[in-house]
């Protein structure tokens, strides 16, 4: 509304979220036949200052964007003199829709703000000198480059609206077909073409061989942005499992280690993607079996214990062997038992040298030939037998035994 004057110039009343309703109504009219004028000089402009837009400009599109300009225009025109706000629903939606575009033709949401501002400066220029030449006052050029600011910030806020939702549901379900590929690989039997199809859905890239991962759920924050895009990860009841190209140089080695570094977790061997399944298999068994310090720096390797895997893969096995090659300590007190268990296991991995044995169980080594006597004395004959002291030492590497010393 009008307030008064000021040195000579007429000042407006101007509400900074809806400027327009500062502008007179009788500006409608007086823009309003000039809009497809307005248009193509915003068009030319847009072609001049954003190029990535250049081919649209000229191609078949062109009618459709011209007839969307005029409609923003003749909304702007109409806001004048009063108090709606710059979108109506349904222009909301189309300008979203714009934003989403962007998503769709893999631009950032750059490209569509220069072409807002492009718009904004050009259409300000074009209606303030129409406005001028009828003689408006210079508040009312004021209030109309308000407004047309205030009216691109809307458009602007819609179209990235648009974007964000976008990128979101497409996050969302790209997670959904990447999960679907994890899913299938750590399944196994099924169809390769099947396979190969949802990595290509996904757009992932599938690796000749890979690595199966386990770990607590508590240890997934981070973990996606630290393995990168090349892994895949999937939820298990109390586990998160993540499938990783094997590592094919040390240095990749490395990178794996300190991205898994403090995570609990458990690696399996390295194998074809088709056997993915057998790598989580045994990645599950060596987190169940092998004894491991959940504060780590590094992950488990598996392939770093296959024989000790082996070993305790079935228990009541290597207890029935250990049964029968370990009787004959069993007439001994336990902490005779005990020592000679284990001055045994380390004269088998020694092959009977005393000065490693000697320094491995941190005694003399005139004690390991006594002890070594007492097996004798104990286990006779059998000690001299190759099949006796492979199974011996199976057993005795198998079964926890306490430090002798």
């Amino acid at each position: 509304m009008w307030r008064g004057h000021e040195r000579g110039c007429v000042v407006l009343d101007v509400d900074r979220d809806l400027p327009w309703t500062a502008l007179p109504p009788a500006l409608t009219p007086l823009l309003a036949g000039h809009v497809p004028a307005f248009t193509e000089g915003l068009l030319a402009a847009v072609h001049r200052d954003v190029p990535v837009y250049a081919a649209s400009l000229e191609g078949p599109l062109r009618g459709e964007i011209q007839q969307g300009v005029e409609s923003a225009l003749t909304r702007f025109l109409d806001l004048a003199g009063t108090a709606q706000p710059a979108l109506r629903d349904e222009d909301r939606l189309v300008y979203e829709l714009l934003g989403r575009a962007e998503v769709h033709q893999g631009r950032p949401m750059d490209a569509l703000f220069a072409a807002y501002r492009s718009a904004a400066r050009t259409t300000l220029r074009s209606m303030s000198g129409v406005a001028m030449e009828s003689g408006a006052e210079a508040s009312v050029l004021i209030v109309l480059a308000e407004s047309v600011f205030a009216y691109i910030e809307e458009l602007s806020a819609a179209s990235a609206q648009g974007y964000a939702a976008e990128q979101s549901e497409r996050a969302g379900e790209q997670d959904r077909l990447l999960d679907t590929v994890a899913e299938m690989l750590i399944r196994g039997h099924t169809e390769e073409n099947a396979v190969r199809a949802a990595v290509l859905t996904a757009g992932w890239t599938l690796p000749d061989r890979v690595v199966v991962v386990t770990l607590p759920t508590d240890r997934r924050p981070g973990l996606r942005a630290r393995l990168g895009p090349r892994a895949l990860l999937t939820s298990r009841p109390g586990d998160i499992i993540a499938i990783v190209p094997e590592p094919a140089s040390p240095t990749a080695h490395q990178e794996l280690r300190r991205a898994l570094a403090g995570r609990n977790a458990v690696v399996g061997p390295g194998r074809p993607w088709q056997s993915a399944p057998d790598s989580l298999r045994l990645a599950v068994m060596a987190r169940d079996l092998l004894p491991h310090d959940p504060e780590a720096e590094g992950p488990l390797w598996v392939t770093e214990h296959l024989a000790q895997l082996l070993l305790l893969s079935d228990r009541a096995m290597i207890e029935d062997l250990a049964a029968q090659r370990l009787a004959p300590l069993e007439q001994l007190r336990p902490a005779q038992r005990e020592r000679l268990g284990a001055t045994l296991l380390s004269w088998l991995k020694h092959h009977g040298h005393r000065a490693a044995m000697a320094a491995e169980l941190a005694v003399h080594e005139q004690t390991v030939g006594y002890r070594v006597n007492q097996l004798r004395d104990v286990f006779g004959e059998t000690l001299n037998d190759p099949q006796t002291r492979f199974e011996l030492e199976l057993v005795l590497r198998a079964l926890p035994h306490q430090d002798p010393s």
